[in-house]
């Protein structure tokens, strides 16, 4: 399979619309981590992104009836640009199915590209599954995104360049996997011409195909994935890019939204350009790679996969940035309610920032305030503070690490309602569409009063929302979880959570 595999990677057809992108010393980030960090720039390619290689080589080598015939994909965004474009490169029409959850900038940019495109379903695989009876009724090819031998070999090419641009010895490579295609086709021609060169799979936590599969022997189906990486958000990885992946990855490594935010501002620190989550994750693997071995002096490489960044999630990658990078604690502290406490706690801070202070009037014993503070050592300097708040007496809780203190409670603070007794809390998302909100309303139903509600959206596909519902039956709130589940809304409850316990909690 390997030898099948170079010979196909050798013979990829990727530069009539692709082209060879620099491989570019990350100066300021390779001095913070003392080694050598290379970034592959996949970011400039005409689409923004390496799936224009996988696209175009697949096309190109159908027949001349299938060209005839077009082609068709599904996708929200980068594999579906990189269709549009080499098909009409090659002359070809291309229908492209997307969500209707893909934001206008995305449909606009295929569009641009001269494909055809029709929206359906609220996810990927809905529209997967339009595209496939398509295919067959109009017998036009399906490009798949990742699990097609072509479309694996033009991936490759990436790795064929990296050795050509850098003849030295390089220690690790770090590549992003959702699917598999750019793993399975850069991992073959890595081990073919660099054995001794670490493979390094970069998941995030809530989307880890790889890491899941790679624990049972075989491709694992998640029930459900993270959407603020949606690049790689798939749930199942591919058969052939998994067969071809699991011998000879070397490593998989998971990170956290937070550690993502935190690459996309190293990349940008280093390069004045903004990548899409996903296109951070090897980044995100070798700053988590190096903090756990502790190495130094090593030539890491790192795929920057992608740029295509949805302008309004933004606000949400510089807010998480800094806590992703260690550099801000989240804390929620119990001051006295009286005066002169307010300035007791800021001279306990001494010198350090406070980057985020909220507060309102409760009742007249203590205070709760949700701050934020600027650290320049990390989780070290974090416990220090901790440990020296709790040695003057104030009663501190860590939400760094809260996802719902950072998503809804940061902007609730001062919600706490006397009256809304028996409040049950959780939070769930649903896709972004007109409408979307009243459909979750209708599910819920009107036999419940809802006492707390906070909706969060950050330029994904799906909105996140927290809800707070009145329920005085055990019963009846297990028939309700169970309805809205039914109904295809993943569910959790928040009601222990210690950030809304603190500041949004209902009457008790």
């Amino acid at each position: 399979m390997v030898d099948q595999y170079i010979e196909r990677i050798l013979r990829a057809q990727v530069y009539d619309v692709a082209k060879e992108t620099e491989l570019q010393k990350a100066v300021k980030l390779s001095k913070r981590l003392d080694n050598e960090v290379l970034l592959k720039r996949e970011d400039m390619q005409p689409v923004f992104s390496f799936k224009l290689r996988g696209a175009y080589n697949k096309i190109s080598k159908l027949t001349t009836t299938e060209k005839e015939a077009g082609v068709i994909c599904a996708s929200a965004g980068n594999h579906a640009q990189g269709v549009a474009l080499s098909a009409t490169k090659l002359g070809i029409k291309s229908l492209i199915i997307m969500p209707c959850t893909t934001p206008d900038i995305k449909v606009e940019a295929v569009k641009s590209f001269g494909g055809e495109v029709q929206l359906f379903g609220d996810s990927y695989d809905d529209a997967c599954d339009h595209a496939v009876e398509l295919a067959k009724e109009n017998g036009m090819t399906f490009i798949h995104p990742f699990d097609d031998p072509e479309v694996i070999a033009g991936q490759g090419t990436i790795a064929m360049e990296i050795f050509r641009q850098h003849p030295q010895p390089i220690d690790a490579i770090f590549i992003p996997v959702g699917g598999g295609g750019l793993m399975a086709g850069m991992a073959t021609y890595i081990k073919f011409v660099s054995p001794n060169t670490k493979i390094i799979a970069v998941e995030p936590e809530d989307a880890p195909t790889l890491a899941a599969s790679m624990e049972i022997g075989k491709p694992a189906r998640l029930e459900q994935v993270g959407i603020f990486a949606d690049g790689v958000a798939v749930r199942m990885i591919g058969k052939e890019t998994f067969n071809i992946i699991k011998d000879i990855v070397d490593e998989v490594i998971l990170t956290t939204t937070d550690e993502l935010c935190a690459a996309v501002k190293d990349i940008f620190d280093d390069t004045r350009s903004i990548m899409e989550p996903a296109g951070a994750l090897g980044v995100a693997g070798i700053k988590q790679y190096v903090r756990r071995y502790g190495i130094k002096n090593q030539c890491l490489v790192a795929i920057n996969s992608g740029a295509n960044m949805n302008f309004d999630r933004l606000r949400h990658v510089a807010e998480r940035a800094e806590i992703g990078e260690r550099r801000e604690a989240l804390l929620a502290v119990e001051i006295p309610e009286k005066p002169g406490s307010f300035l007791n706690f800021g001279e306990i801070l001494g010198n350090k920032s406070i980057t985020e202070f909220n507060y309102r009037y409760h009742h007249n014993k203590n205070a709760q305030v949700f701050c934020g503070i600027e650290l320049s050592d990390g989780d070290r300097e974090r416990k220090i503070l901790i440990y020296n708040l709790e040695k003057e007496g104030f009663n501190v809780v860590d939400l760094t690490d809260n996802d719902t203190a950072k998503v809804h409670i940061r902007y609730m603070v001062g919600g706490h309602a006397d009256e809304a007794y028996n409040e049950f809390v959780f939070s769930t998302m649903f896709p972004e569409r007109p409408r979307a909100l009243m459909d979750f309303l209708r599910k819920v139903g009107t036999d419940w009063n809802i006492s707390l509600f906070h909706y969060r959206n950050h330029g994904a596909a799906y909105g996140r929302i927290l809800v707070g519902i009145q329920i005085d039956n055990p019963a009846a709130k297990i028939a309700l979880l169970e309805k809205l589940e039914k109904e295809g809304y993943h569910i959790e409850e928040q009601t222990n959570n210690q950030a809304y316990r603190l500041f949004a909690m209902g009457g008790q």
